[in-house]
């Protein structure tokens, strides 16, 4: 099942950037909507904040000292 979600979801990703570039070259009205939601969900997953044990950025391993 969890498959079947994941294979929906590569299917939906590479219909919307297909839909982003035929935008760019002029395509019809509707393909340039689904562009602009594709690109719309693209910002919002980048501005999402990062959760996880290693969100600050720096590495787990050592102190930091050289010596």
């Amino acid at each position: 099942m969890l498959l079947i979600i994941l294979y929906v979801v590569l299917v939906l990703v590479v219909g919307g950037c297909a839909c982003v570039v035929w935008a760019a070259r002029g395509g019809p009205a509707w393909a340039r909507g689904i562009a602009m939601a594709t690109l719309a969900a693209g910002e919002l997953v980048r501005a999402r904040p990062r959760g996880g044990r290693n969100s600050g950025g720096g590495t787990t391993m050592g102190d930091g000292s050289d010596g």
